[in-house]
């Protein structure tokens, strides 16, 4: 059985962390050609599944140093119909990676039990498009009938919750959020933003979130930022109730837009320390802030300094 399903962990307000920009760290520091930016497909030998493995247990050992909560994040952003189809997959075998996925988080999680303070495991859902655009865009109701698919997949398994990462316009959030009502499952909504803090859309970040909440009746656990850098968006941020729906950041090492980054042949990490200030920063805005990790560019080094920013403030607290 999942072990928080029925109650998630994180919620409490406890500091835990998650991990990093899993494609960007494949592709540029291991060197491995992810087709489509598909890391799921690492699952179909054991020398991927190890290579998984290893990643995952650097961001758990920062946790395990620091007592601090870890959410573990499938590497499934790419495991939908119509990106296993491009990659000339099943519907039968991408179901069957996204059930693989999880198995492989289980048991990073019975390594670390008793070690780190709750483990939660998530499905992680990606965007029916690219993520930087809405070339390929649906209806609410459109959005909520594809992504339940592989929902239901992740009902299935001992996943405790799903989390939809870097979602460009409205309708889509709202569509997710639909199908995990709809499969009894908790779901976390990420959103990301142009260099504005507007969704690739145009719509508000603002707009976004409580349209969700209004369609859904405020189904979403709690809503994320991802795949944007904290200067992108903190200007958006004010003390209206919308921002205390946002509990989780994970944002890109680096200053470019989307654009930029798609366009580049070399990594940006960023400055680590800088991050971690700025991510510490994001804490006047965002008073529910306590799930931190990253996405392009960041990897364990990154989240080791927010970490450790986080809990010494804390301390002095």
């Amino acid at each position: 059985m999942p072990l928080y399903r029925n109650e998630l962990p994180q919620l409490s307000g406890d500091l835990f962390l998650t991990d990093g920009g899993l494609e960007t760290t494949l592709i540029f520091h291991e060197g491995i050609d992810l087709p489509e930016f598909a890391a799921f497909v690492l699952l179909e030998n054991e020398d991927g599944r190890e290579t998984l493995r290893k990643y995952y247990r650097k961001y758990a050992d920062i946790a395990r140093d620091h007592n601090v909560g870890f959410i573990l994040e499938s590497m499934t952003w790419r495991a939908s119909q119509d990106w296993g189809r491009k990659l000339g997959y099943s519907s039968e075998q991408i179901a069957d990676f996204n059930r693989r996925g999880i198995e492989l988080l289980q048991g990073i999680r019975r390594e670390y039990e008793g070690t780190v303070p709750h483990m939660v495991i998530s499905g992680c859902i990606g965007p029916r498009g690219d993520g930087y655009s809405t070339d390929i865009s649906m209806t609410a109701t459109e959005a909520e009938a594809y992504h339940r698919t592989q929902i239901a997949t992740f009902r299935e398994t001992e996943s405790d919750m799903v989390a939809a990462f870097t979602i460009p316009y409205i309708a889509e959030g709202i569509g997710i959020a639909l199908a995990a009502r709809s499969e009894k499952m908790p779901v976390v909504i990420s959103f990301t933003t142009e260099t504005d803090g507007r969704l690739p859309s145009g719509e508000m970040l603002k707009d976004a979130i409580e349209q969700v909440d209004a369609a859904t009746d405020n189904k979403s656990a709690y809503y994320m930022i991802n795949c944007a850098h904290p200067t992108h968006f903190v200007n958006v941020l004010d003390a209206a109730p919308w921002t205390k729906r946002i509990r989780a950041i994970r944002a890109n090492a680096s200053i470019k837009s989307h654009a930029e980054l798609n366009d580049a042949t070399e990594l940006d990490q960023g400055n680590p320390q800088e991050l971690s200030s700025q991510y510490l920063d994001l804490l006047e805005r965002l008073e529910s802030l306590n799930v931190l990790g990253g996405c392009c560019g960041i990897d364990h080094r990154h989240v080791s300094e927010i970490c450790k920013v986080f809990v010494n403030e804390i301390i002095q607290k």
